[in-house]
């Protein structure tokens, strides 16, 4: 009997397999065409008619609102550190960022070069996020910035932050297309695709339609979102596979009902494996209950000694890459869209036999 093995990986993360089948099947012959989606010119009519269909099916899976611009781009998350203070900051000199971990760090620390990264909360290493009262914004930001699901800790957001008239920006690359979502409470989301999207390669940003024309007069072409707006995020190569690959995401996910049967899954999924760790005196998950994510969930051994034997162990039971990220180690079950039900159940009778055995 063939092993079954499943994908816990933080990004690149898991594939739905209907999606990774097709995609095999049609890898040297797309459409009878002769040749692959990757050898095909982005400009081709066929491609052309790939992109459309693939932004008409976000929107509907988001409901995103007319007056926001859908933008498929290269260069990931972390490149949009960088480009949205080329894009947002306009002659204003500071915005407002609320610090709950490393990736929001990150994003501090690229913004230095462009103005003031004002701390609107500093809650790094807390194991919980302010709440709204604790938020200390200024009204002459230029924007916020955030990022409501933290992947190394396991932290997230449970309310979204009432920023007012100063546009609120989201780091969306672990949880975009996890839940429904209210895009019109936001200026800008951006996502980097490798967790619920698709490959790494693409990245999504969303923005609405008030907020171009700000772009500093030295932001290179195609790291100008009014520019990429006007060519349909064409204005160089776009990454063909990658945006390929997430409109079959797309397509997957409104066969499965869309978000809300979606975030179903996910809410079952975290509530069964945190519900393991609670139980459990090997297993500790330290952030505050409120504040878990649900798409990353971390936790530690109670003997640190158990770790090496417990990652070797659930590997050899096909259960992989559970190790957690190198600033903070311990484990780290990442359970996205395309981790199954089954796969965490898998999970949780290794972890209870382990426990037995430990």
């Amino acid at each position: 009997m063939q092993q079954q093995y499943y994908n816990f990986c933080a990004g690149p993360a898991a594939l739905p397999t209907t999606v990774l089948q097709r995609a095999q099947d049609e890898l040297l012959n797309w459409q009878g065409r002769g040749v692959s989606v990757m050898e095909m010119s982005h400009r081709h009519p066929a491609f052309m008619e790939l992109a459309e269909t693939a932004e008409i099916n976000l929107r509907r899976l988001l409901n995103i609102p007319n007056h926001y611009k859908v933008l498929f781009l290269q260069g990931g998350a972390t490149t949009q550190f960088a480009v949205l203070p080329m894009n947002l900051l306009a002659d204003l000199a500071s915005a407002d960022y609320l610090d709950t971990g490393i990736w929001s760090a990150k994003a501090i620390a690229a913004m230095a070069p462009f103005g003031q990264a004002r701390l609107a909360a500093n809650f790094a290493g807390k194991n919980q996020v302010p709440s709204k009262t604790q938020l200390q914004l200024d009204p002459q930001a230029a924007y916020v910035h955030y990022c409501p699901n933290e992947t190394i800790s396991g932290l997230a957001f449970d309310y979204v932050p009432d920023t007012g008239s100063v546009p609120l920006v989201a780091d969306m690359s672990s949880v975009l297309l996890s839940t429904p979502l209210e895009v019109n409470r936001f200026g800008l989301i951006y996502a980097g695709a490798q967790k619920n999207i698709g490959p790494a390669g693409l990245t999504l940003v969303i923005v609405r339609e008030d907020l171009l024309g700000r772009a500093r007069p030295e932001t290179p072409g195609p790291l100008n979102y009014t520019l990429q707006a006007a060519q349909n995020s064409m204005l160089n190569t776009p990454p063909t596979l990658a945006w390929y690959l997430a409109a079959m995401v797309f397509e997957w996910l409104l066969e499965q009902g869309g978000l809300s049967t979606i975030a179903e899954q996910n809410q079952l999924k975290a509530r069964l494996l945190y519900e393991q760790i609670d139980s459990s005196t090997l297993y500790i998950n330290t952030i505050k209950p409120t504040c878990r994510s649900m798409m990353n969930v971390t936790f530690t051994l109670d003997n640190p000694d158990l770790e090496i034997l417990f990652l070797a162990q659930a590997e050899a039971a096909g259960i992989l890459s559970l190790k957690g990220h190198r600033a903070v180690g311990g484990m780290r079950a990442s359970i996205y869209n395309a981790v199954p039900v089954a796969a965490v159940k898998t999970l949780i009778e290794f972890m209870a036999d382990f426990e037995r055995r430990h």
